[in-house]
């Protein structure tokens, strides 16, 4: 599996348009629908909005095109508390909108998520 594009960032709103363009990038290279790239760019921004409720000041993507994109979104640099809340609305978003959604923990905190999208679909 080879990473075709990886972005690091600080968890900041004024950087989420910039991060959504980029995702938007991603899913057509990887050849995946305009709705399945609209998907693809929701779950993304979930996936940040739960990490930032944990604690992370900074994230990493990385994306692999593989029969489609998989996606691997990771917290970097956690500081302060948690904030669970809208996490089941983001957790529940992801589920139906992407397949093969795992999320990773360490110490009982989610800290990096993975998800994909089927070419072709």
């Amino acid at each position: 599996m080879n990473c075709f594009l990886s972005l690091d960032f600080q968890l900041k709103n004024e950087l989420m348009t910039t991060v959504r363009l980029a995702v938007g990038g991603a899913a057509s290279a990887a050849g995946l629908s305009y709705d399945d790239g609209e998907d693809c760019k929701v779950c993304v921004t979930e996936s940040l909005l739960l990490l930032s409720r944990r604690g992370y000041l900074r994230a990493h993507l990385s994306f692999y095109e593989e029969n489609g994109l998989r996606v691997a979104v990771e917290g970097e640099q956690k500081e302060g508390g948690e904030n669970p809340e809208g996490d089941e609305i983001s957790v529940a978003l992801l589920n139906a909108l992407a397949g093969g959604v795992v999320l990773e923990r360490s110490g009982g905190t989610v800290c990096k998520i993975l998800f994909r999208f089927e070419a072709g679909k």
